[in-house]
């Protein structure tokens, strides 16, 4: 072919898109987003968020009274007890997360994911000296 022919076909090409409207050329899917905010939006109008606060607020609670924890917690029995209270802490803050971001309540959410870090923080300074990663070398019994 020419570049004439070139030419010939290109126009026809053109007539025939401008032929056709641009619905046809480029059809729409139906949107399903508007239903499902709509159904976010009731569910939250339906839901009150009390519950998600009051679990937060048992999450904050063991987690600020983690501080003052009352028996020896260095070695042995002691120190096993204070990691499964660590643990608690971390897992009472994935349940609170887990109602805050159901119940759409963001800085509840965020205060949620401070208490997961806040018990890892708190059972890494506990579990990585025994383990051989921090300067100070401790051990998991209280035998010397």
């Amino acid at each position: 072919m020419t570049g004439r022919d070139w030419d010939k076909e290109l126009a026809k090409i053109d007539k025939q898109l401008e032929s056709v409207s641009d619905a046809q050329l480029f059809p729409q899917k139906p949107d399903a987003r508007p239903s499902e905010i709509k159904r976010v939006e009731v569910q939250r109008e339906t839901t009150s968020s009390w519950p998600a606060l009051v679990r937060l607020a048992l999450s904050v609670a063991l987690g600020v009274g983690i501080l003052f924890w009352p028996y020896a917690n260095r070695c042995g029995v002691g120190l096993a007890g204070y990691l499964v209270a660590v643990t608690a802490v971390a897992a009472s803050g994935v349940w609170s997360a887990l109602w805050t971001w159901r119940h759409r309540t963001g800085r509840a959410h965020a205060l949620s994911i401070l208490l997961i870090v806040w018990g890892l923080i708190l059972g890494a300074t506990e579990v990585l000296p025994r383990i051989g990663y921090a300067k100070e070398k401790l051990t998991w019994s209280c035998t010397k």
